[in-house]
């Protein structure tokens, strides 16, 4: 079919094709080095995706019509026989030429529709959370619109890389500075070049906002947040922007970590708590010394909301931040406290490691 041209930097022709979404009947331009959840997402339109680099499936569509190209799908998560039965990966397809494809596209009636962008800004501010946490504030060129809960890809400077990160602050205490909770993960050079390499001062790109973690504010249940690590990113914007907006719905947080140093926001929570009569917070600690002078739970997430809520998690909206293995026993315990897949929703960042690992069988969004 004919692509239209267009002028790029360096007086290169670019190429646009035309991609329509099904169910939704909504066609958008594609440019020829563009993935397909790219341009969608800059279009304001949600397809399901996770891990970004074809690794998960997450993203998996049907072709109706047209050709692409699979990009660097891996052969684990687009199959030799899918790629016969036409399926592609959106975050790595490239148009060969106008498509039509039919996506899983669930409708959201909380969900805004926030178009993916892209913004400059400076680093403000590097502080140690934790002995493996760096809290890093940037000021923005311009303030980012986004739901409590999404996440933004950070450029890392020097390595060409991106990677994603939650946003920490809530929506409704930014103007343009937005906080983000990075863990450094042994081995991985983004999160090292944080931690050692970035300073105040320093210029950064981003893109987003991303990411369907959002609160379910119109079923009008009470809250659960469950997280681990820096997972406590999402819950504490999710938990900052409902207490801003006056929500009496009970909100209840269970973070957990595995010694005390590690527990960071625990001063806030604590403060929210008694300022806030709808607010439970629960700490939990899985390591800490016997001989400590730990008052709190001793154990993991699971087991401490297990414990606070006793065994019954029924009127709840539940939402899982953290590392696949945490969820997982979340999951669990979630179900065998009567709570079931339509109120629970989770956010986790996928790493190659983790996509080769089971998913779990109790959860078919995982």
């Amino acid at each position: 079919m004919e692509k239209s041209p267009g002028l790029r930097p360096g007086y290169e022709i670019a190429m646009t094709y035309q991609l329509t979404i099904e169910p939704l009947g909504a066609t958008i331009d594609v440019e020829d080095d563009q993935t397909m959840l790219d341009a969608a997402l800059r279009a304001g339109i949600y397809l399901p995706h996770a891990c970004c680099h074809g690794l998960c499936a997450t993203c998996k569509v049907q072709i109706v019509d047209g050709e692409v190209e699979h990009g660097e799908a891996s052969p684990f998560a687009l199959m030799d026989f899918e790629r016969d039965e036409r399926k592609t990966l959106a975050c790595c397809a490239l148009l060969q030429s106008d498509v039509t494809i039919e996506a899983d596209v669930d409708e959201e009636p909380d969900a805004e529709v926030i178009p993916v962008r892209d913004f400059a800004g400076t680093v403000t501010r590097v502080e140690s959370l934790t002995p493996t946490i760096k809290g890093i504030w940037v000021a923005l060129d311009e303030p980012i619109h986004f739901q409590a809960g999404q996440y933004i890809n950070l450029d890392i400077p020097t390595l060409g890389i991106s990677r994603p990160f939650s946003l920490a602050n809530a929506p409704s205490t930014t103007s343009r500075e937005i906080e983000l909770n990075v863990r450094i993960v042994p081995g991985g050079a983004g999160t090292a070049y944080l931690h050692q390499n970035l300073k105040a001062g320093d210029a950064i790109r981003i893109s987003g906002p991303y990411g369907r973690f959002f609160v379910r504010k119109s079923a009008d249940l009470a809250t659960l947040y469950m997280a681990g690590g820096s997972g406590l990113s999402s819950p504490r914007s999710m938990i900052l922007d409902l207490l801003a907006q006056g929500s009496e719905r009970p909100i209840t947080l269970v973070y957990g970590q595995r010694h005390r140093a590690e527990l960071y926001y625990h001063d806030e929570f604590t403060a929210l708590a008694q300022q806030y009569p709808n607010f439970t917070y629960v700490p939990a600690l899985s390591h800490e010394p016997a001989d400590s002078d730990w008052s709190g739970y001793r154990g993991f997430v699971h087991e401490a909301a297990k414990a606070h809520f006793d065994n019954d998690f029924r009127d709840h909206k539940a939402y899982l931040c953290g590392p696949p293995l945490m969820i997982d026993a979340c999951i669990t315990t979630l179900m065998q406290g009567r709570l079931f897949e339509k109120d629970i929703y989770t956010e986790k960042f996928l790493s190659a490691a983790d996509v080769q690992q089971v998913r779990s069988p109790l959860f078919r969004k995982l």
